[in-house]
């Protein structure tokens, strides 16, 4: 039994991060049909950001981490200002080479500021290990849980109810509709762009503070495709959902199964969801006649 709690939590824990990112995806693809395969390396840059804020800069844990949100809501910006804006009207196809490009040139500047070696990451979330029931888990996989969790319920609020987000909704179902009721296309791109970043750099600190700082992190990027594609490109409670089903069965598959099944779980998922429901569990289904 503490075995199964110990995998839970730590599932769960998976879970949420992929969730986070995911909702990076899914939030590009629903304001701009487009699939972001920088949101790894945006991780990347949280994560070597809050290092600079604690340890270089010598900031306290939580104004290093407004600091690190702050300076992703501005890349986010800048993103869509220099590079997506001016591609407009392309092929979709030339926006997701473009969302490439840009995943190898953040590569690139966080290799040439902090060096490619990974680093020890400061304790933004303490390690001490709690007891639940015959289970002990480390207290950083539990606030790690609850941080995502609230970003994820802050997240839904705003898109329920701020103006931007009822615009960024209204977007997503009728582009053309929108621009007829005035909605500014442009700026609502502006603030996915900055949630996007956002939601990576929280992942990004997170998985930091479980597995150290470094380029190893990007690759979860990749490894959460299974979970939107399973929750559906278009839906934000797909994103949550699918995370935590993917990180469950990480879990499981790891700990009952054996190591290195795990691994290649998400994408056995991922083939049996595209065969079987390809709009995923709560995707949009489009039907096109010709």
């Amino acid at each position: 039994m503490d075995k199964f709690l110990q995998l839970t939590i730590t599932g769960l824990t998976t879970g949420m991060v992929y969730a986070l990112i995911a909702l990076g995806f899914v939030i590009i693809y629903k304001s701009s049909d487009v699939i972001n395969f920088a949101q790894g390396e945006l991780m990347v840059v949280g994560a070597y950001l809050l290092y600079a804020f604690i340890v270089q800069f010598g900031l306290p844990a939580s104004l290093a981490m407004a600091a690190t949100l702050g300076v992703a809501v501005l890349l986010g910006v800048t993103i869509e200002r220099l590079v997506l804006r001016p591609m407009i009207g392309e092929p979709i196809i030339s926006l997701i080479m473009v969302t490439i490009g840009l995943s190898s040139v953040l590569k690139g500047m966080v290799n040439a500021i902090w060096g490619p070696v990974p680093r020890p990451f400061p304790e933004f979330i303490p390690r001490a290990n709690v007891a639940i029931g015959p289970a002990v888990v480390p207290a950083d996989r539990l606030i790690a849980i609850a941080i995502a969790l609230f970003f994820l319920v802050l997240f839904t609020l705003f898109f329920r109810f701020t103006r931007e987000g009822i615009a960024m909704r209204a977007i997503a179902d009728d582009q053309q509709a929108a621009l007829s009721m005035g909605i500014s296309v442009k700026r609502v791109f502006a603030v996915a762009w900055a949630i996007a970043a956002v939601s990576a750099a929280v992942a990004g600190a997170i998985v930091a503070n479980i597995i150290g700082v470094g380029g190893e992190i990007a690759g979860l990027g990749l490894r959460v495709f299974p979970v939107v594609i399973l929750g559906g490109l278009d839906s934000v409670p797909g994103a949550v959902i699918g995370g935590l089903i993917i990180g469950l069965l990480e879990a499981y598959t790891g700990g009952y199964i054996g190591e290195g099944l795990n691994l290649i779980i998400p994408f056995i998922v991922l083939l049996l969801v595209l065969m079987v429901r390809p709009y995923g569990l709560f995707g949009k289904v489009i039907i096109e006649r010709v």
